[in-house]
Protein backbone atom coordinates (compact mmCIF):
# COMPACT_ATOMS: atom_id res chain seq x y z
CA UNK A 1 0.00 0.00 0.00
CA UNK A 2 3.13 2.35 0.42
CA UNK A 3 2.30 3.73 -3.51
CA UNK A 4 -1.03 5.07 -2.77
CA UNK A 5 -1.45 8.53 -1.59
CA UNK A 6 -0.97 8.70 2.04
CA UNK A 7 -2.67 11.16 5.10
CA UNK A 8 -1.43 13.59 6.92
CA UNK A 9 0.14 12.49 10.86
CA UNK A 10 -1.55 15.40 12.54
CA UNK A 11 -2.90 13.98 15.73
CA UNK A 12 -1.86 13.88 19.26
CA UNK A 13 -3.12 11.84 22.42
CA UNK A 14 -5.58 13.73 23.60
CA UNK A 15 -7.00 14.57 20.08
CA UNK A 16 -7.62 10.65 19.80
CA UNK A 17 -8.86 10.42 22.83
CA UNK A 18 -11.44 13.09 22.50
CA UNK A 19 -12.36 11.68 18.78
CA UNK A 20 -13.13 7.97 20.73
CA UNK A 21 -14.75 9.70 23.47
CA UNK A 22 -17.25 11.55 20.70
CA UNK A 23 -17.94 8.05 19.70
CA UNK A 24 -18.30 6.18 22.37
CA UNK A 25 -20.45 9.36 24.63
CA UNK A 26 -22.70 9.62 21.82
CA UNK A 27 -26.68 9.35 20.98
CA UNK A 28 -26.12 5.90 23.08
CA UNK A 29 -26.28 7.50 26.28
CA UNK A 30 -29.79 8.74 25.69
CA UNK A 31 -31.10 6.26 23.61
CA UNK A 32 -29.12 2.68 24.57
CA UNK A 33 -31.00 2.12 27.89
CA UNK A 34 -34.42 2.00 26.85
CA UNK A 35 -34.41 -1.33 24.71
CA UNK A 36 -31.59 -2.61 27.45
CA UNK A 37 -33.59 -2.11 29.99
CA UNK A 38 -36.90 -3.71 28.03
CA UNK A 39 -34.68 -6.63 27.45
CA UNK A 40 -33.19 -7.35 30.81
CA UNK A 41 -35.01 -4.68 33.58
CA UNK A 42 -32.48 -3.82 36.59
CA UNK A 43 -30.48 -6.78 34.78
CA UNK A 44 -29.24 -4.09 32.46
CA UNK A 45 -26.42 -3.42 35.14
CA UNK A 46 -25.11 -7.09 35.14
CA UNK A 47 -25.17 -6.14 31.13
CA UNK A 48 -23.36 -3.16 31.45
CA UNK A 49 -20.86 -5.29 33.05
CA UNK A 50 -20.23 -7.60 30.65
CA UNK A 51 -20.49 -4.81 27.54
CA UNK A 52 -17.61 -3.27 29.37
CA UNK A 53 -15.66 -6.10 29.75
CA UNK A 54 -16.27 -7.08 26.15
CA UNK A 55 -15.23 -3.72 25.02
CA UNK A 56 -12.02 -3.97 26.99
CA UNK A 57 -11.09 -7.30 25.48
CA UNK A 58 -11.60 -5.78 22.10
CA UNK A 59 -10.00 -2.85 22.74
CA UNK A 60 -6.59 -4.42 23.63
CA UNK A 61 -7.06 -6.19 20.83
CA UNK A 62 -7.46 -3.18 18.40
CA UNK A 63 -4.67 -1.41 20.42
CA UNK A 64 -2.42 -4.49 19.91
CA UNK A 65 -3.29 -4.69 16.26
CA UNK A 66 -2.83 -0.77 15.71
CA UNK A 67 0.25 -0.71 16.98
CA UNK A 68 1.91 -3.15 14.47
CA UNK A 69 -0.55 -1.74 11.60
CA UNK A 70 -0.56 2.17 12.12
CA UNK A 71 -2.49 2.49 9.03
CA UNK A 72 -6.01 3.47 7.81
CA UNK A 73 -8.74 0.93 7.96
CA UNK A 74 -8.64 -1.12 11.64
CA UNK A 75 -9.67 -4.54 11.53
CA UNK A 76 -9.84 -4.62 7.86
CA UNK A 77 -6.17 -4.30 7.61
CA UNK A 78 -5.74 -6.23 10.33
CA UNK A 79 -7.57 -9.15 9.18
CA UNK A 80 -6.19 -8.95 5.86
CA UNK A 81 -2.56 -8.97 7.33
CA UNK A 82 -3.01 -11.50 10.18
CA UNK A 83 -5.48 -14.09 8.71
CA UNK A 84 -6.14 -13.04 4.91
CA UNK A 85 -8.13 -10.89 2.40
CA UNK A 86 -12.04 -12.41 3.33
CA UNK A 87 -11.56 -12.34 6.81
CA UNK A 88 -10.34 -8.88 6.01
CA UNK A 89 -12.90 -7.96 3.65
CA UNK A 90 -15.88 -9.31 6.49
CA UNK A 91 -14.61 -6.64 8.61
CA UNK A 92 -14.27 -4.01 6.67
CA UNK A 93 -18.16 -5.16 5.46
CA UNK A 94 -19.68 -4.71 8.68
CA UNK A 95 -17.79 -1.77 9.70
CA UNK A 96 -19.27 0.28 6.26
CA UNK A 97 -22.31 -1.46 5.97
CA UNK A 98 -23.27 -1.14 9.81
CA UNK A 99 -22.20 1.89 10.55
CA UNK A 100 -23.20 3.55 8.08
CA UNK A 101 -26.94 2.40 8.42
CA UNK A 102 -25.87 4.12 12.33
CA UNK A 103 -25.10 7.27 10.99
CA UNK A 104 -28.49 7.33 9.40
CA UNK A 105 -29.84 6.64 12.96
CA UNK A 106 -27.44 9.09 14.63
CA UNK A 107 -28.49 12.07 12.35
CA UNK A 108 -32.70 11.17 13.02
CA UNK A 109 -31.77 10.74 16.68
CA UNK A 110 -30.70 14.49 16.45
CA UNK A 111 -33.07 15.51 14.71
CA UNK A 112 -35.68 13.99 16.96
CA UNK A 113 -34.24 16.22 19.65
CA UNK A 114 -33.21 19.82 17.31
CA UNK A 115 -36.16 19.87 14.89
CA UNK A 116 -39.64 21.05 14.96
CA UNK A 117 -42.57 18.29 14.27
CA UNK A 118 -42.72 16.94 10.86
CA UNK A 119 -39.12 18.67 9.87
CA UNK A 120 -36.67 15.59 11.29
CA UNK A 121 -35.54 14.08 7.99
CA UNK A 122 -34.74 17.28 6.57
CA UNK A 123 -32.64 18.60 9.74
CA UNK A 124 -31.00 14.71 9.62
CA UNK A 125 -30.13 14.91 5.79
CA UNK A 126 -28.77 18.78 6.78
CA UNK A 127 -26.87 17.55 9.40
CA UNK A 128 -24.78 14.91 7.37
CA UNK A 129 -24.06 17.49 5.02
CA UNK A 130 -22.95 19.85 7.17
CA UNK A 131 -20.66 17.63 9.11
CA UNK A 132 -19.22 15.90 5.47
CA UNK A 133 -18.31 19.75 5.37
CA UNK A 134 -16.11 19.56 8.07
CA UNK A 135 -14.63 16.67 7.54
CA UNK A 136 -13.59 17.33 4.00
CA UNK A 137 -11.73 20.41 5.29
CA UNK A 138 -9.13 18.15 7.11
CA UNK A 139 -8.94 15.66 10.23
CA UNK A 140 -7.64 18.47 12.52
CA UNK A 141 -11.13 20.56 12.39
CA UNK A 142 -13.02 17.26 12.68
CA UNK A 143 -10.88 17.15 16.38
CA UNK A 144 -11.57 20.71 17.20
CA UNK A 145 -15.35 20.42 16.94
CA UNK A 146 -15.37 16.91 18.43
CA UNK A 147 -13.62 18.54 21.32
CA UNK A 148 -16.36 20.99 22.05
CA UNK A 149 -18.96 18.41 21.52
CA UNK A 150 -17.65 16.06 23.90
CA UNK A 151 -16.99 18.51 26.49
CA UNK A 152 -20.56 20.14 26.57
CA UNK A 153 -22.23 16.47 26.69
CA UNK A 154 -19.99 15.86 29.58
CA UNK A 155 -21.49 18.92 31.25
CA UNK A 156 -25.18 17.74 30.01
CA UNK A 157 -24.28 14.23 31.81
CA UNK A 158 -23.18 15.84 35.21
CA UNK A 159 -26.41 17.91 35.16
CA UNK A 160 -28.24 14.68 34.45
CA UNK A 161 -26.55 12.64 37.40
CA UNK A 162 -26.49 15.21 39.87
CA UNK A 163 -30.61 16.11 39.77
CA UNK A 164 -31.14 12.49 40.15
CA UNK A 165 -29.53 12.63 42.98
CA UNK A 166 -30.82 16.11 44.51
CA UNK A 167 -33.27 15.14 47.84
CA UNK A 168 -36.76 13.42 46.66
CA UNK A 169 -35.48 12.24 43.37
CA UNK A 170 -33.45 9.13 43.63
CA UNK A 171 -35.47 5.95 45.19
CA UNK A 172 -32.11 4.01 45.94
CA UNK A 173 -34.60 0.49 46.35
CA UNK A 174 -35.43 1.19 42.40
CA UNK A 175 -32.16 -0.17 41.56
CA UNK A 176 -32.76 -3.62 41.85
CA UNK A 177 -36.13 -2.85 41.81
CA UNK A 178 -37.74 -7.00 40.86
CA UNK A 179 -34.44 -8.42 40.83
CA UNK A 180 -31.51 -8.43 38.49
CA UNK A 181 -32.32 -11.71 37.39
CA UNK A 182 -36.18 -10.95 36.49
CA UNK A 183 -35.61 -11.92 32.77
CA UNK A 184 -33.05 -14.40 32.61
CA UNK A 185 -29.67 -14.17 31.60
CA UNK A 186 -30.77 -14.33 27.90
CA UNK A 187 -32.17 -10.90 28.76
CA UNK A 188 -29.03 -9.61 30.55
CA UNK A 189 -27.25 -11.06 27.47
CA UNK A 190 -29.26 -9.56 25.04
CA UNK A 191 -28.74 -6.19 27.45
CA UNK A 192 -24.97 -6.31 27.24
CA UNK A 193 -25.26 -6.74 23.08
CA UNK A 194 -27.45 -3.69 23.09
CA UNK A 195 -25.30 -1.79 25.47
CA UNK A 196 -22.50 -2.59 23.41
CA UNK A 197 -23.23 -0.51 20.60
CA UNK A 198 -22.40 2.29 22.88
CA UNK A 199 -19.17 1.36 23.56
CA UNK A 200 -17.89 1.00 19.97
CA UNK A 201 -16.28 4.45 19.47
CA UNK A 202 -12.87 3.07 20.30
CA UNK A 203 -12.75 1.53 16.75
CA UNK A 204 -13.10 4.96 15.40
CA UNK A 205 -8.98 6.05 17.25
CA UNK A 206 -8.03 2.78 15.13
CA UNK A 207 -9.27 3.72 11.73
CA UNK A 208 -7.33 6.69 11.80
CA UNK A 209 -3.87 5.21 12.73
CA UNK A 210 -2.89 6.84 9.36
CA UNK A 211 -3.33 10.49 10.94
CA UNK A 212 -1.91 10.03 14.57
CA UNK A 213 1.80 11.09 15.54
CA UNK A 214 3.86 7.94 16.43
CA UNK A 215 0.78 5.84 16.47
CA UNK A 216 2.39 3.03 17.86
CA UNK A 217 2.64 4.71 21.31
CA UNK A 218 -0.44 7.39 21.00
CA UNK A 219 -3.31 4.22 19.76
CA UNK A 220 -2.82 1.99 22.48
CA UNK A 221 -3.01 4.96 25.27
CA UNK A 222 -6.11 6.41 23.31
CA UNK A 223 -8.15 3.64 22.83
CA UNK A 224 -7.76 2.58 26.84
CA UNK A 225 -8.16 5.44 28.13
CA UNK A 226 -10.70 6.77 26.35
CA UNK A 227 -12.84 3.43 26.98
CA UNK A 228 -12.17 3.84 30.89
CA UNK A 229 -14.02 7.11 30.84
CA UNK A 230 -16.69 6.34 29.12
CA UNK A 231 -17.48 3.01 30.99
CA UNK A 232 -16.93 5.69 34.38
CA UNK A 233 -19.56 7.29 32.63
CA UNK A 234 -22.13 5.06 31.40
CA UNK A 235 -21.61 3.36 35.11
CA UNK A 236 -22.61 6.37 37.13
CA UNK A 237 -25.81 7.49 34.21
CA UNK A 238 -27.29 3.83 34.48
CA UNK A 239 -26.80 3.83 38.56
CA UNK A 240 -28.69 7.51 38.61
CA UNK A 241 -31.86 6.81 36.28
CA UNK A 242 -32.28 3.65 37.44
CA UNK A 243 -32.21 4.88 40.88
CA UNK A 244 -35.39 7.85 39.78
CA UNK A 245 -37.26 5.56 37.23
CA UNK A 246 -36.49 2.31 38.22
CA UNK A 247 -35.71 -0.24 35.12
CA UNK A 248 -39.89 -0.64 34.15
CA UNK A 249 -39.47 3.58 33.82
CA UNK A 250 -36.54 3.37 31.82
CA UNK A 251 -38.38 0.79 29.65
CA UNK A 252 -40.97 2.70 29.16
CA UNK A 253 -39.41 5.87 27.55
CA UNK A 254 -37.53 6.35 24.25
CA UNK A 255 -35.61 9.24 26.48
CA UNK A 256 -34.89 7.84 30.22
CA UNK A 257 -32.46 10.86 30.44
CA UNK A 258 -34.45 13.67 30.44
CA UNK A 259 -37.57 11.76 32.01
CA UNK A 260 -35.26 10.81 34.93
CA UNK A 261 -34.58 14.51 35.52
CA UNK A 262 -38.10 16.09 34.89
CA UNK A 263 -38.95 13.37 37.93
CA UNK A 264 -37.06 15.70 40.10
CA UNK A 265 -37.44 19.17 40.79
CA UNK A 266 -35.07 20.34 38.40
CA UNK A 267 -37.27 20.86 35.31
CA UNK A 268 -34.91 23.81 34.21
CA UNK A 269 -32.80 20.95 33.17
CA UNK A 270 -35.00 19.18 30.69
CA UNK A 271 -34.02 21.55 27.60
CA UNK A 272 -30.25 21.52 28.12
CA UNK A 273 -30.41 17.44 28.17
CA UNK A 274 -32.64 17.70 24.71
CA UNK A 275 -29.81 20.12 24.14
CA UNK A 276 -26.82 17.66 25.20
CA UNK A 277 -28.56 14.70 23.47
CA UNK A 278 -29.00 16.15 20.05
CA UNK A 279 -25.21 17.54 20.34
CA UNK A 280 -24.36 13.64 21.38
CA UNK A 281 -25.85 12.81 18.35
CA UNK A 282 -23.97 15.64 16.52
CA UNK A 283 -20.53 14.44 18.14
CA UNK A 284 -21.36 10.38 17.33
CA UNK A 285 -22.12 11.17 13.73
CA UNK A 286 -19.31 13.15 12.87
CA UNK A 287 -16.93 10.54 14.77
CA UNK A 288 -18.88 8.32 12.21
CA UNK A 289 -18.55 9.58 9.40
CA UNK A 290 -14.38 9.93 9.46
CA UNK A 291 -13.96 6.79 10.54
CA UNK A 292 -16.32 5.26 7.77
CA UNK A 293 -14.39 7.26 5.11
CA UNK A 294 -11.25 5.93 6.60
CA UNK A 295 -12.41 2.37 6.64
CA UNK A 296 -13.84 2.67 2.77
CA UNK A 297 -10.46 4.54 2.16
CA UNK A 298 -8.47 0.86 3.07
CA UNK A 299 -10.89 -1.30 1.40
CA UNK A 300 -10.85 0.93 -1.91
CA UNK A 301 -7.02 0.09 -2.01
CA UNK A 302 -7.59 -3.32 -2.41
CA UNK A 303 -10.26 -3.50 -4.50
CA UNK A 304 -12.82 -4.54 -1.94
CA UNK A 305 -14.78 -1.53 -2.41
CA UNK A 306 -14.05 0.62 -6.17
CA UNK A 307 -10.26 1.90 -6.42
CA UNK A 308 -11.70 5.41 -7.48
CA UNK A 309 -12.74 5.72 -3.76
CA UNK A 310 -8.91 5.52 -2.54
CA UNK A 311 -8.51 9.13 -3.75
CA UNK A 312 -6.98 11.54 -1.33
CA UNK A 313 -7.39 15.12 -1.42
CA UNK A 314 -4.24 16.87 -2.58
CA UNK A 315 -4.64 19.74 -0.37
CA UNK A 316 -6.68 18.55 2.69
CA UNK A 317 -5.61 15.30 2.95
CA UNK A 318 -9.22 13.44 3.16
CA UNK A 319 -10.59 10.65 1.80
CA UNK A 320 -12.94 12.86 -0.34
CA UNK A 321 -14.44 10.59 -2.63
CA UNK A 322 -15.44 7.99 -0.20
CA UNK A 323 -17.01 10.82 2.36
CA UNK A 324 -18.76 12.46 -0.23
CA UNK A 325 -20.67 8.84 -1.33
CA UNK A 326 -21.07 7.89 2.39
CA UNK A 327 -23.01 10.84 2.34
CA UNK A 328 -24.94 10.30 -0.79
CA UNK A 329 -25.71 6.94 0.89
CA UNK A 330 -26.37 8.26 4.56
CA UNK A 331 -29.18 10.34 2.99
CA UNK A 332 -30.91 8.16 1.06
CA UNK A 333 -31.19 5.99 4.07
CA UNK A 334 -32.59 8.65 6.35
CA UNK A 335 -35.35 9.46 3.90
CA UNK A 336 -36.62 5.87 3.97
CA UNK A 337 -35.99 4.18 7.42
CA UNK A 338 -36.59 4.21 10.90
CA UNK A 339 -35.34 3.96 14.13
CA UNK A 340 -36.32 0.20 15.34
CA UNK A 341 -33.85 -1.73 15.10
CA UNK A 342 -31.01 0.22 14.00
CA UNK A 343 -29.01 -0.58 17.37
CA UNK A 344 -29.31 -4.38 17.12
CA UNK A 345 -28.43 -3.82 13.28
CA UNK A 346 -25.17 -1.74 14.06
CA UNK A 347 -24.40 -4.09 17.16
CA UNK A 348 -24.84 -7.18 14.40
CA UNK A 349 -21.77 -5.51 12.29
CA UNK A 350 -19.56 -4.51 14.99
CA UNK A 351 -19.30 -7.30 16.80
CA UNK A 352 -18.37 -9.63 13.97
CA UNK A 353 -16.23 -6.52 13.18
CA UNK A 354 -14.71 -7.18 16.36
CA UNK A 355 -14.48 -10.86 16.10
CA UNK A 356 -12.21 -10.53 13.80
CA UNK A 357 -9.97 -8.41 15.96
CA UNK A 358 -9.65 -10.48 18.71
CA UNK A 359 -9.07 -13.77 16.16
CA UNK A 360 -6.00 -11.06 14.46
CA UNK A 361 -4.80 -10.35 17.72
CA UNK A 362 -4.50 -13.64 18.88
CA UNK A 363 -1.84 -14.50 15.96
CA UNK A 364 0.50 -11.95 17.16
CA UNK A 365 3.64 -12.93 18.88
CA UNK A 366 6.63 -11.43 20.09
CA UNK A 367 7.59 -7.72 20.47
CA UNK A 368 4.11 -6.97 19.16
CA UNK A 369 2.49 -9.20 21.62
CA UNK A 370 1.07 -6.67 24.29
CA UNK A 371 -1.67 -8.37 26.22
CA UNK A 372 -2.25 -11.90 27.17
CA UNK A 373 -4.07 -14.44 24.67
CA UNK A 374 -6.49 -14.93 27.01
CA UNK A 375 -8.10 -11.87 26.83
CA UNK A 376 -8.38 -12.19 23.08
CA UNK A 377 -10.04 -15.81 23.72
CA UNK A 378 -12.53 -13.89 25.66
CA UNK A 379 -13.38 -11.31 23.58
CA UNK A 380 -13.57 -13.72 20.19
CA UNK A 381 -16.10 -16.03 22.33
CA UNK A 382 -17.78 -13.24 23.97
CA UNK A 383 -19.02 -11.38 20.48
CA UNK A 384 -19.89 -14.84 19.03
CA UNK A 385 -22.68 -15.27 22.32
CA UNK A 386 -23.81 -11.79 21.91
CA UNK A 387 -24.44 -11.77 18.50
CA UNK A 388 -26.37 -14.80 18.86
CA UNK A 389 -28.33 -13.05 21.83
CA UNK A 390 -29.59 -9.92 19.54
CA UNK A 391 -33.07 -9.85 19.23
CA UNK A 392 -34.23 -12.27 15.97
CA UNK A 393 -34.66 -9.19 13.20
CA UNK A 394 -31.36 -7.61 13.94
CA UNK A 395 -29.53 -10.94 13.45
CA UNK A 396 -32.02 -11.51 10.27
CA UNK A 397 -30.85 -8.28 8.82
CA UNK A 398 -27.04 -8.86 10.12
CA UNK A 399 -27.27 -12.32 8.22
CA UNK A 400 -28.59 -10.92 4.79
CA UNK A 401 -26.37 -8.06 4.95
CA UNK A 402 -22.82 -10.10 5.34
CA UNK A 403 -24.67 -12.46 2.55
CA UNK A 404 -25.10 -9.48 0.05
CA UNK A 405 -21.35 -8.69 0.74
CA UNK A 406 -20.35 -12.11 0.29
CA UNK A 407 -21.83 -12.41 -3.40
CA UNK A 408 -20.54 -8.51 -4.25
CA UNK A 409 -16.84 -10.11 -3.44
CA UNK A 410 -17.27 -13.27 -5.28
CA UNK A 411 -18.97 -11.82 -8.31
CA UNK A 412 -15.89 -9.05 -8.17
CA UNK A 413 -13.23 -11.71 -7.76
CA UNK A 414 -14.59 -13.88 -10.58
CA UNK A 415 -15.10 -10.64 -13.25
CA UNK A 416 -11.18 -9.96 -12.15
CA UNK A 417 -10.09 -13.71 -13.05
CA UNK A 418 -12.50 -13.38 -16.26
CA UNK A 419 -10.36 -9.78 -17.67
CA UNK A 420 -7.22 -11.34 -16.04
CA UNK A 421 -7.01 -14.98 -16.75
Amino acid sequence: MSSHPRLARRLNTFDAVVIGLGSMIGAGVFAAFTPAAQAAGSGLLIGLLLAAVVAYCNATASAQLAAEYPTSGGTYVYGRERLGPWPGFLAGWGFVIGKTASSAAMALTFAAYAAPAGWERPVAIAAVVLLVAVNYRGVTRTAALTRFIVVAVLLVLAIVVAACWIPGAADPPKLFDGGVLTHGWYGILQSAGLLFFAFAGYARIATMGEEVINPRRTIPRAIVIALGIAVAVYAAIAVSILAVLGADGIAGTPAPLAAAVAAGSWHWASPIVRLGAALAALGALLALIAGLGRTSLAMAREADLPRWLAAVHPRFKVPHRAELVLAAVICVIIGVAELRGAIGFSSFGVLIYYLVANVSAYTQSGENRRYPKALQLIGAVACVVLVATLPVESVIAGVLMFAAGVVYRVVRLRLATTRNP
